[in-house]
């Protein structure tokens, strides 16, 4: 498991996804869901349909009603890929949990699935900064302003592909450990949220 791995999957989903562009598309995972290449492509695909519903929701023209369902989607998709991020890091914890660490070992506050989070969706936006930059029908200075801003993105990717490489093998020798934290979130939980259990249906 490295970033490379990840990072391969993210784009399969997000290319799979294009195939009909569409945020009602099946997922249809190629993995096995005892591999953690199923979580990863889940993972991307729950992203890669909320960046279209972001893109919905922003419409001049869309219904006060279509508005309100949309963004309940929106919220049920954080809460699905927290979920996911969660079910990633179990599965970090479970493969690190027999390596010793070192005396001074330093824990880290970013875990590993918080890590792939960011790659993924770092990963959309080198998509749809490639889209901008190709895109026929724009001026040249679009163009260029795409592609400076898609350079940029380049390179946080290399960075990224750094960091999580060098975190992975610092928990491997033990110089650093991770923790498993639950987000516990509250507004979609009935028993939590007050607008919820003060106003049952």
């Amino acid at each position: 498991m490295n970033a490379t791995f990840a990072n391969d999957i993210f784009r399969q989903s997000i290319l799979d996804y294009h195939l009909s562009d569409h945020v009602d598309t099946p997922i249809h995972n190629p993995y096995a869901p005892t591999e953690i290449g199923f979580l990863l492509y889940q993972k991307n695909w729950i992203d890669t349909v909320q960046w279209h519903l972001e893109d919905i929701i922003r419409s001049p023209t869309i219904r006060p009603d279509e508005l309100v369902a949309v963004k309940r989607r929106i919220d049920q998709s954080n809460q699905d890929r927290t979920d996911t991020v969660e079910l990633i890091d179990s599965w970090f914890s479970d493969l690190f949990r027999d390596i010793d660490r070192k005396p001074g070992a330093r824990m880290n506050s970013e875990t590993p699935a918080w890590l792939l989070d960011r790659m993924s969706i770092l990963q959309l936006k080198l998509y749809h900064f490639r889209e901008q930059v190709d895109r026929p029908d724009v001026s040249e200075d679009h163009r260029e302003k795409a592609q400076q801003k898609l350079a940029v993105l380049i390179e946080q990717e290399a960075d990224l592909v750094r960091c999580f490489n060098e975190l992975l093998e610092d928990i491997q020798n033990g110089d650093r450990y991770m923790k498993v934290y639950r987000q516990m979130k509250m507004y979609n939980d009935p028993t939590l949220n007050p607008i919820l259990y003060n106003n049952p249906e």
